[in-house]
């Protein structure tokens, strides 16, 4: 598991969305490929705004890590995905200046490939991307992107999703 710290602590962030921040969430990303391509969206929110990353969220209560994701990816792009496995789990957490767990997120990132259409972002997303793997150096991203990218992209390569969807 990578450890995915390296953004100033948003306390406004952690006291918005948990009650209890410092116990560990789960959420869900994914890389979702076309054309040799890999799915980005702008974050529109704090704290990650500006940032690109790929598509996800939280997890809702009663939702499968795949349900949430596949919501997310429609929320987020209005597009849909037939998913593949999981390429890896991101911790993300932030600390206060004191070194105290402000909130901590442990992000399952699935890899996909995108159906018909082109991404419209919507909800939290200000735009939205296609991009090879090789080229995210440039592009201000959330931590760990181009290795969490190439993860899912050798899994993708060696393994497609099947044809059901998720």
């Amino acid at each position: 598991m990578a450890n995915s710290e390296g953004l100033e602590p948003d306390n406004s962030f952690a006291m918005e969305h948990d009650a209890s921040p410092a116990l560990p969430r789960a959420a869900v990303s994914g890389a979702i490929f076309r054309d040799g391509r890999v799915l980005l969206v702008e974050r529109a929110k704090p704290p990650l705004m500006g940032l690109w990353s790929l598509p996800g969220g939280h997890i809702e209560p009663g939702e499968t890590a795949r349900e949430a994701l596949l919501r997310e990816l429609r929320e987020e792009t209005g597009l849909s995905a037939r998913l593949g496995g999981v390429a890896d789990a991101v911790d993300v957490i932030r600390r206060d200046g004191r070194g105290a767990v402000l909130f901590h997120r442990v992000v399952v990132v699935f890899y996909g490939v995108a159906e018909a259409g082109e991404p419209l972002p919507a909800s939290d997303v200000s735009a939205a991307m296609w991009r090879r793997p090789d080229e995210l150096s440039g592009l201000a991203t959330t931590p760990d992107l181009a290795r969490v990218v190439a993860r899912a992209w050798a899994l993708h390569s060696s393994r497609p999703p099947p044809d059901d969807r998720g």
